[in-house]
């Protein structure tokens, strides 16, 4: 709980760095390239909703969650403005519980990589598991530790801790080293992360 306490202090103090007011290129790529259908979406800690917007304007049903009462005004003026219907809801993901099999995607930009321990990533995949339909689909932009530690800036995690709590859970399609769409001269590194549900 204090992780999510401080993320809503964050969004208190108008500190928020991970905001992005265009979608992430990462996500737009595998969505037209993969190809991801078009279906009931889940995006965990969405933050101001950039991502879930575009998603719902492109003909995806989209739930969105963040901890921050803050973060989900923000994101429902957002998508109100761009006239995109979708639900967001504030929610901490891994306390509370998400219907079984509701989803046939699950999207998060750097939501995973935001716990620290082994232990709740881990708990973070299983709950992705739950809630995802069989052969779901997870997209996760995961803070890569081959990268620069910056401050402000993203917790890094290895490819090993990545596969390691994921794998239990989760097949993994595609793992490959990029960064995040955002207007930064140097954005942070990132691993581009794509799995598909264990039967």
């Amino acid at each position: 709980m204090e992780k999510q306490n401080r993320f809503i202090e964050h969004y208190e103090k108008g500190f928020s760095p991970w905001v992005h007011e265009m979608p992430d290129f990462n996500l737009v790529e595998i969505v037209d390239n993969w190809p991801i259908k078009l279906c009931k979406t889940l995006e965990p800690g969405c933050g101001t909703g950039t991502d879930s917007i575009w998603l719902s304007q492109h003909g995806f049903q989209v739930t969105a969650t963040d901890v921050s009462p803050i973060a989900i005004d923000i994101a429902n003026e957002n998508a109100a403005v761009q006239n995109a219907e979708l639900e967001f809801k504030v929610m901490d993901f891994l306390t509370e519980t998400l219907n079984p099999k509701e989803y046939d995607f699950v999207f998060d930009r750097g939501f995973f990589h935001s716990f620290d321990s082994h232990d709740e990533r881990i708990e973070i995949a299983k709950r992705m598991a739950h809630v995802l339909e069989d052969n779901g689909l997870w997209l996760s932009l995961i803070g890569n530790a081959d990268g620069i530690k910056t401050d402000p800036g993203p917790p890094l995690r290895s490819a090993e801790q990545v596969i390691t709590a994921i794998e239990p859970y989760f097949k993994i399609l595609s793992i490959r080293a990029s960064h995040f769409g955002n207007d930064e001269a140097e954005p942070a590194r990132i691993w581009n992360c794509l799995m598909r549900k264990r039967d």
